[in-house]
């Protein structure tokens, strides 16, 4: 047995004695190890009595029963968008859609001898061209022909060619929404033309007579918005023979 006591003594060599129990005492008052301070904290000041006088006071709730009182003000909608809804923009004229520049442009070209405002001309209005352009197929599909790619075909390269033709014959130069705007609605009077031939054909005489006078007023409508639009004077003519081809391709398309 001597040995064995030996071996289990021999075994684990520690410095722990039962005796040092008896000299660690758990004092919850203040002493003991919960007295130290780990990491800036007094844990033996977490189970002291605090007399009631030292508490502070809280206060007291003021509101009523299932109404709780509102903390905060919700922002009306107004402060996110602006002061006031009335000082924003229409909607139309946030989009380019102006009723009274549309009607203008339209007199401009009813009314041949009438001065083009250069102003309102230089504008890039598409609403009027496309609402044109379809009027124009329309009248042609009344008609018995469905040209409605040709119409879109033959307005798209001649734009592109009178856009190049214009830069290269002005000193300061046009937007290629400028020239289909105004080539558009210059296409007015070509509507006229094409609703004729839905009563009555126009390969005759007066059919002729009715195709070349429509020409030579869509093409000298353009001519003159383009002059008054950037300050051609003098080159009218040179101006209003390509818009006459252009045109003329839409009379032969109306005609036959």
């Amino acid at each position: 047995m001597s040995g064995f006591d030996n071996f289990n003594t021999d075994f684990y060599q520690t410095s722990y004695s039962i005796d040092d129990q008896t000299q660690q005492s758990f004092d919850y008052s203040g002493g003991g190890p919960y007295s130290k301070q780990y990491g800036g904290y007094d844990y033996a000041q977490q189970g002291r009595f605090v007399p009631p006088d030292m508490m502070q006071p809280q206060q007291p709730y003021t509101g009523q029963i299932f109404q709780p009182t509102q903390a905060y003000t919700p922002s009306t909608p107004q402060s996110f968008y602006g002061n006031n809804f009335e000082d924003e923009p229409p909607l139309l004229e946030e989009l380019g859609i102006n009723f009274d520049h549309i009607w203008q442009k339209t007199l401009t070209v009813l009314h041949p001898l009438k001065v083009a405002d250069g102003s309102i001309m230089n504008e890039t209005d598409l609403a009027g061209p496309m609402v044109f352009c379809l009027a124009f197929g329309a009248t042609l599909l009344l008609a018995g022909k469905i040209q409605f790619g040709y119409v879109y075909g033959i307005s798209a390269i001649g734009c592109l060619g009178m856009f190049c033709l214009l830069n290269l014959m002005s000193m300061t130069g046009v937007s290629f929404g400028c020239v289909a705007s105004v080539l558009g609605y210059c296409l007015l009077p070509m509507i006229l033309l094409s609703s004729f031939a839905v009563i009555f054909s126009l390969q005759g005489m007066v059919g002729v007579i009715l195709t070349a006078g429509i020409i030579g007023w869509c093409s000298f409508s353009a001519s003159k918005i383009f002059i008054s639009a950037l300050a051609m004077e003098g080159q009218q003519l040179l101006v209003a023979y390509p818009c006459a081809l252009l045109y003329g391709v839409f009379a032969l398309i109306s005609i036959f």
